[in-house]
């Protein structure tokens, strides 16, 4: 997408968060810079992209490719994917049976636990990450047992492999749960920004596909699309063991309004498609959904917090220990002696990153090439 239009879309869209009007939808303005001419894209460059799945009846068993910046489709056929033959080495899923549910938010007993956070479509240096620490084997498939992993949310936007990202995960979540395991995809601000339509940070390449499926890339990922339907039905909190994992963090004022776990999962997936002007509106939604909200909130980076307010937030929750990402390090880092443990260690950049491994009460960085370090 050209630099200029991309100032035009974020000069517009921060007067709107700040009450200024526009007079054309936030979804329009979208489509119209998906389907501009990009110049910060090679036009030796070819896309090669997908699959992507519609659920609707004239396209439900049909899978959809970019090749070489063309459009294909191919015949899903026993919910499996058949890529075309020309097109590059995408992912061929098997798609799920069954319609995705609900999981728990809260989970006890669990032996090993490994977390990473804000991959932001680098799919090459999440997978060298899992391999490295024996999370996923040779074949990218879970090799991790009865762990759980957690992925504390922003998958989407600005790198490159966005769709390659989302359906490793969606194959990697239904492996997970065959070996007794368990993958917790929580949502970050970055799925909420795309899924309401807000397209300032979408890698420019994502408008060939787009274009070619005329459709706006927020529709490519509605509740009408297979990634789409399975990605609402995920947690925005969880509670494992004595650890409670999100993206942002938990704010003084998410005690002042008393909520629980459960509670805010579920209004976070009832209003994932509501506009950022029908967010606004309601008081308890304006709150969770923005700036001192769960996958919003940078207040432990600000030297905002004492130490007394972070143990009445811990207590609350009856946990010793707060998993976040969202706001980026070099490196996975423990706060206030390890009550706040930061996990967005800047794989957004793709060149590298770290996980966060626990194994009862230790815990260790990951780094990028396998070695452990003792947080």
């Amino acid at each position: 997408m050209p630099t200029l239009l991309k100032k035009i879309a974020s000069c517009i869209l921060n007067k709107t968060e700040h009450g200024a009007s526009v007079k054309f939808p936030l979804r329009s303005f979208s489509l119209a810079l998906l389907l501009a001419q990009s110049t910060g894209v090679n036009a030796a460059d070819k896309i090669n992209d997908g699959p992507y799945v519609f659920l609707d009846k004239e396209r439900e068993n049909t899978a959809f490719w970019v090749c070489d910046d063309k459009l294909k489709q191919t015949p899903i056929i026993e919910h499996q994917l058949k890529r075309p033959e020309d097109c590059a080495k995408l992912a061929e899923p098997k798609l799920h049976s069954q319609a995705p549910i609900v999981e728990a938010d809260t989970y006890s007993n669990v032996g090993m636990i490994v977390a990473l956070s804000d991959v932001h479509g680098q799919f090459d240096v999440m997978i060298n990450l899992l391999k490295a620490h024996r999370v996923i084997d040779a074949n990218n498939r879970w090799a991790f047992g009865d762990g759980h992993m957690v992925m504390t949310g922003d998958m989407f936007d600005r790198g490159h492999q966005v769709n390659e990202v989302l359906w490793f995960l969606y194959e990697l979540d239904k492996q997970a749960e065959a070996a007794g395991g368990k993958l917790h995809l929580l949502m970050g601000n970055h799925e909420q920004m795309v899924f309401r339509g807000d397209v300032r940070y979408v890698n420019d390449r994502y408008q060939t596909s787009a274009n070619l499926l005329n459709r706006s890339y927020d529709a490519l990922y509605n509740k009408g699309t297979e990634i789409g339907r399975w990605l609402r039905t995920k947690n925005t909190l969880v509670k494992i063991n004595n650890l409670l994992f999100m993206h942002g963090g938990i704010s003084p004022e998410w005690l002042e309004r008393k909520l629980d776990i459960s509670t805010a999962n579920q209004l976070f997936r009832e209003h994932l498609d509501d506009s950022k002007e029908e967010l606004k509106q309601n008081e308890l939604l304006n709150f969770l959904f923005f700036k001192n909200g769960p996958t919003w909130y940078r207040g432990y980076f600000k030297d905002e917090l004492k130490d007394n307010e972070v143990d009445n937030i811990l207590n609350y929750f009856n946990v010793e220990h707060i998993v976040v990402g969202h706001t980026s390090q070099e490196r996975v880092l423990g706060l206030f002696n390890n009550k706040i443990i930061a996990i967005d260690s800047s794989i957004k950049d793709g060149k590298s990153g770290e996980l966060l491994l626990i194994k009862g009460k230790s815990f260790s960085r990951g780094l990028y090439q396998g070695e452990q370090r003792t947080l």
